[in-house]
């Protein structure tokens, strides 16, 4: 039972959670009172997880709980506010960082100090990642990113989607793709159209937004 509490603990949490509190006014104590006994939350949700075993409502609730995480892993949520690539664009983005504090090594040597500009495509001379950024369901943005990812071996290409259902193209395209997960890469880069390809250029990164 313990792997089951593991699986529907989440759930049962959010049943036996009470309803949210309301504003009221203290009116004062109105005839006797008397103290408020408290039931340890956990021997609540045990007892409940026992009842919904006994009554085989607990196999619907892990099955119900797989499914949508199954589903959620199969097509992720797509990321907002991205369109086709209409008209074409490309800038450069600078990679580099600002040191936050001073960072020595185990000797006590400060190779970093706080203040310091450091470009990591400095430290990487043969740095050759490149970002395809595509929309899953659009056929040619796939095709389009599955031949660059195929077309030079001397590159390293990560095709990442934005839409789509990432497991089911991997198995029929042959190629490993990604997804950007809550567009967190999208809005690094100030892309707002897809195809999008990020590649090095010199000591900066360069942006396109192109058509397929």
């Amino acid at each position: 039972m313990g792997r089951r509490l593991a699986t529907a603990l989440l759930l049962i949490a959010t049943i036996a959670a009470p309803p949210p509190a309301a504003h009221a006014k203290d009116l004062g104590a109105l005839g006797a009172t008397f103290p408020i006994v408290e039931q340890d939350l956990l021997a609540v949700l045990a007892a409940k997880l026992r009842a919904f075993e006994r009554s085989g409502k607990l196999d619907s609730l892990n099955k119900a709980f797989q499914a949508r995480v199954k589903a959620k892993l199969s097509r992720p949520t797509p990321v907002a506010g991205i369109s086709k690539t209409d008209r074409p664009r490309s800038w450069l983005f600078d990679p580099s960082i600002t040191v936050p504090r001073d960072f020595a090594d185990q000797n006590g040597r400060v190779f970093a100090r706080k203040g310091d500009v450091i470009n990591p495509l400095d430290r990487l001379p043969n740095y050759n990642r490149v970002l395809v950024f595509v929309d899953g369901d659009d056929a040619d943005q796939v095709r389009f990113a599955v031949r660059r990812a195929r077309r030079d071996a001397k590159e390293k290409v990560y095709i990442v989607l934005t839409s789509g259902a990432p497991i089911d193209l991997m198995r029929s395209q042959k190629v490993e793709m990604f997804f950007d997960q809550d567009g967190s890469l999208i809005r690094h880069f100030g892309v707002s159209h897809v195809p999008a390809v990020v590649e090095r250029e010199g000591r900066a990164l360069r942006v396109s937004e192109v058509r397929p």
